[in-house]
């Protein structure tokens, strides 16, 4: 088959092909290169879903397992949250009060609450650096193997002290998982396929969180200590799988683009498609190189410093803020449903039903966004999704302002929180996570997701760890519904950021989203700017 990408190239592989390494030592503006990547910028311009299915059903699978990993995190962040209402675990580490029975102390609920995010953190920063070394498959045996031994500290806590050192050593490797899926995703998948393979990070949440909630649901009356430490228990199940299935996947050929190592990128984009389809990999790889050079001629390096230079300033701004709004829009307060249908005077048992129902509604949301994610634009599904989450946050607060509160207002109250989750599961929830993952410089993907997410996990432990559950404890500030009013402000102003700050960034390959930051298009015109390509391609930067 004729290849413009290999004019003038004579060095070959062990198979005798016209070798790609000869790449990484090109010029910018050489003639190969950049045809090659203007084939390959064509080509999947013009790859339709069903194509892509087809051509590329192995970087789907592999992007959709490692992925998998993230269903870890959503089990835990639905488990330690729903904790603070279950009877058995308040009993074991909570006290006795004279008017609500046993409560964890709300230092102890917030104080657990920022241990987790602190582990996160470490977690998602660790992964940064040393996927930027190693790649991402190392990494993720490393952190599923290390996880395997810390379950052991919360399954056999005795004390909430304990639990607290436990749950930091385990949200390590939880922040390590919940930073590598999107990016892996978004450098194994093809632009058609970009979209749905991010997006579904979003459902491994869901997943974990029904399991969770199922599990709760059903142990919520056993009377023992094993109706909290089977939920635990449970969580030894995913990490030798999961291992297996990193030892065995494909490494990122970005990654590999950007070690120098363009012979093994091109046997990975080999293991990532079906041959059969004449795909032209020495383009794809021309693609990535030329890319890769692009950025790297602007200064951009593989550090977190470099995340805050030039234009990856603007687009780690837009990474951090689209990952923050999962916290300002509220998520805090739904998704504490059970402990918060509590406050608003529903029994435990009732209470955790409503919230399995809401993990089982955020499920089949995030599989709805699916129809229309490859139709309407990233920023519009993020904007009509976050307005939406803004009016429900202010009938919540409205209702739970009422005087002479009744039990039809709780329920009220309780039900606009699933009608939230849905809402949430069909719009921000799940595109953020293809916004993160798209918005980032390839040299820089993994940084900017992991600065994104520890933005979000020091939004967490403000939000959600110090002040949320303040806001709801009978213990403490006992704002019950109300709550909703300190969320909905934070919303507004969030969205009100969204309108003239986040981009479109549908059906633009990691090139075209490199030339038009590096042009400073304005957020609201990156859906309709005209790149011409040849003049790009040809013009020397």
């Amino acid at each position: 088959m004729s290849n413009p990408a290999n004019v003038g190239a004579t060095p070959v592989d062990e198979k005798g092909d016209i070798s790609v390494q000869h790449y990484d030592n090109v010029e910018l503006t050489n003639k190969a290169l950049n045809e090659g990547a203007k084939q390959a910028t064509a080509a999947e311009h013009n790859l339709t879903f069903m194509q892509a299915i087809k051509t590329y059903k192995r970087a789907a699978i592999w992007s959709v397992l490692i992925s998998t990993t993230v269903i870890m995190e959503g089990y835990d962040t639905t488990l330690l949250g729903s904790f603070f209402g279950y009877p058995q675990f308040q009993k074991k580490y909570g006290y006795l009060t004279e008017k609500d029975g046993y409560q964890v102390d709300a230092n102890w609920m917030s104080n657990l609450n920022v241990i987790a995010a602190c582990g996160n953190i470490i977690g998602a920063l660790l992964n940064g650096y040393l996927t930027a070394k190693y790649g991402h498959r190392i990494v993720l045996i490393g952190s599923l193997l290390l996880l395997t031994g810390f379950i052991f500290i919360v399954f056999f806590a005795s004390s909430i002290e304990v639990m607290a050192v436990g749950t930091l050593f385990c949200n390590i490797p939880w922040g390590v998982f919940a930073t590598s899926g999107p990016a892996y995703a978004a450098e194994v998948a093809p632009l058609a396929l970009r979209g749905y393979l991010t997006a579904y990070v979003n459902l491994c949440w869901c997943i974990g969180q029904f399991i969770s909630a199922g599990i709760l649901k059903g142990l919520v009356n056993v009377d023992n200590q094993w109706s909290y430490r089977v939920p635990f228990a449970i969580q030894w199940v995913w990490p030798i799988p999961l291992a297996i299935f990193a030892f065995l996947a494909p490494e990122s050929p970005w990654f590999l683009v950007r070690a120098g190592r363009l012979e093994e990128a091109k046997r990975s984009l080999e293991r990532l498609s079906q041959p059969e389809h004449n795909i032209d990999y020495n383009a794809q790889i021309a693609l990535m190189v030329h890319t890769n050079k692009l950025e790297k001629e602007e200064r951009k390096g593989v550090t977190y410093y470099d995340a805050f230079r030039g234009t990856n300033r603007r687009r780690t701004e837009i990474a951090c803020m689209a990952f923050l709004s999962q916290i300002t829009n509220g998520g805090a307060l739904c998704y504490s449903g059970s402990f918060f249908f509590q406050q608003t005077g529903i029994d435990a048992s009732t209470s955790y039903g409503i919230s399995l129902g809401g993990t089982g509604i955020a499920f089949v949301g995030t599989v709805i966004s699916w129809f229309y994610l490859s139709r309407w634009g990233r920023r519009t599904i993020w904007f009509v999704g976050f307005s939406s989450l803004v009016v429900i946050l202010f009938l919540i607060g409205v209702l739970a302002s009422l005087p002479n509160q009744t039990k039809s207002l709780a329920w009220a109250q309780s039900l606009l929180t699933i009608v939230w989750l849905g809402a949430y599961s069909m719009s921000v929830g799940p595109i953020v996570y293809t916004l993160v993952a798209e918005i980032g410089s390839t040299r820089l993907r993994t940084q900017t997701v992991v600065l994104a997410r520890s933005t979000y996990y020091v939004g967490n432990i403000i939000c959600g760890g110090l002040i949320q559950p303040r806001l709801l404890s009978p213990t403490a500030w006992d704002a019950k519904g109300k709550t909703a009013w300190f969320w909905f402000v934070l919303a507004f102003l969030t969205n009100i950021w969204g309108y003239f700050r986040l981009p479109e960034t549908k059906d633009r390959t990691f090139e075209e989203l490199d030339i038009m930051f590096q042009k400073g298009i304005p957020a609201r015109k990156f859906a309709d700017y005209q790149i011409d390509i040849d003049e790009e391609f040809s013009t020397q930067r």
